[in-house]
């Protein structure tokens, strides 16, 4: 019974994290928020994992883990954008893009749940990439403007609904004896976290990025070959049609 429950206490812990952010983000500690999310994607990673290697996968877990993503993903890294970027600025403008966020968060989570995706692909930028994206992107806000910040607050809530497709990386199995190391991991994690928040998030905002750009790099090939195509059907229609002229 207890084994059978590890997966909803991974699912219960990136929830906890969620929450600790929200609170670090109103306390002013936004290095140690940002890092908070990205922790609980660490443990969003491992808990359907596990509940695959211990056949504890429920209806249940699937509707907590997502309620626990809409927390965790979608309202902490918005409210963490807002207390850094967003506090000062003009209040429709502020509490609008805040609030498109999570919004678009809980239609990309909907969607996941009530259409099949494509094997291997998601169908959007998955929220949790999208929270840790936003997350670690507000530490840099005294480097970039509200404007370029808004932006891109707006582009990446975009990405979610969108019909983009993204690597899934939650298919690559765990060994069972890897459940027990995993706790350890998490641990680690935390520790380095509190130790350097502002240096961590930071670097891991780079792969974050990298992975919302791969999305957008893939339907850009996908569009031009198909414009490609379909200038060569009508390249070839218009031959044939001038082959049906002259033989007239």
């Amino acid at each position: 019974m207890i084994t059978k429950s590890i997966p909803n206490m991974c699912t219960l812990g990136n929830l906890f994290l969620g929450m600790i952010a929200i609170l670090l983000a109103v306390d002013g500690k936004y290095s140690l928020a940002a890092i908070m999310v990205i922790v609980a994607m660490l443990l969003d990673g491992l808990d359907g994992r596990m509940a695959r290697v211990l056949n504890a996968q429920s209806e249940f877990g699937k509707e907590l883990d997502s309620l626990s993503d809409m927390i965790s993903f979608g309202v902490a890294p918005a409210v963490i954008m807002y207390m850094v970027a967003f506090h000062d600025a003009n209040s429709a403008l502020a509490w609008t893009v805040t609030a498109i966020f999570p919004m678009c968060g809980a239609l990309r989570l909907a969607r996941f749940n009530v259409r099949p995706g494509v094997p291997g692909y998601f169908t959007g930028l998955p929220i949790p990439a999208a929270g840790g994206v936003l997350a670690t992107l507000s530490l840099f806000h005294n480097d970039i403007s509200l404007l370029y910040m808004s932006i891109a607050m707006l582009l990446v809530s975009y990405l979610m609904v969108s019909s983009m497709r993204y690597p899934n990386f939650k298919k690559v199995g765990l060994p069972k004896k890897a459940i027990w190391v995993a706790p350890w991991v998490v641990i680690a994690a935390v520790v380095l976290a509190v130790k350097f928040p502002d240096q961590l998030s930071k670097l891991i905002f780079v792969p974050l990025v990298l992975y919302a750009l791969y999305g957008m790099k893939l339907n850009i090939r996908k569009l031009s070959r198909r414009r490609g195509r379909d200038r060569e059907r009508s390249s070839q229609e218009e031959q044939d049609d001038q082959y049906r002229h002259s033989q007239r």
